[in-house]
């Protein structure tokens, strides 16, 4: 029984070993790296060298609008609809194990998420085009009349 046991280990071993392998030459490669370029490279320092790197030009004012929120919204529904692919794919697969219960369960992820989707459509994240001006409240307008009606009676 003993010896058993110790085949099965020795067989354990031998299976993760190139694993094991590879993940030392790894660790040694990249530490070989970093003490090659550390030994290797010019020691000559400029204040160029020291600044924090930025590309580009450097802006002499400031922009005149922020950057449009849009952009942002789009990455949310990427997210979205990924993360509802990534629960999709393994509910596909034991879909008949799980009989109603992952079906409502499924129903209510996908509302969820739809829910959310219009969130971010009531937002304009799909809204590519120039903004529209807004039309002007009746309350605008009726306070219009009233100081034009005041100013034609004085």
């Amino acid at each position: 029984m003993r010896f058993g046991w110790y085949e099965f280990k020795r067989g354990l071993v031998a299976q993760y070993l190139p694993i094991l392998i590879m993940a030392v030459l790894s660790a040694l490669f990249a530490a070989g790296s970093f003490v090659a370029s550390g030994l290797l490279a010019p020691q000559r320092p400029t204040a160029a060298k020291r600044a924090p790197y930025e590309c580009g030009i450097v802006p002499s004012v400031e922009p005149v609008e922020r950057f449009p929120i849009r952009f942002y919204l789009i990455a949310m529904i990427f997210i979205v609809f990924d993360i509802e692919i990534i629960f999709l794919y393994p509910w596909a697969v034991i879909y008949r194990q799980l009989s109603t219960f992952g079906l409502v369960e499924m129903v209510i992820f996908g509302v969820t998420v739809f829910v959310s989707f219009l969130y971010l459509i009531s937002n304009g994240a799909l809204n590519w085009g120039p903004k529209k001006a807004s039309l002007p409240s009746d309350a605008q307008i009726q306070g219009t009349e009233s100081a034009v009606t005041a100013e034609s009676a004085a």
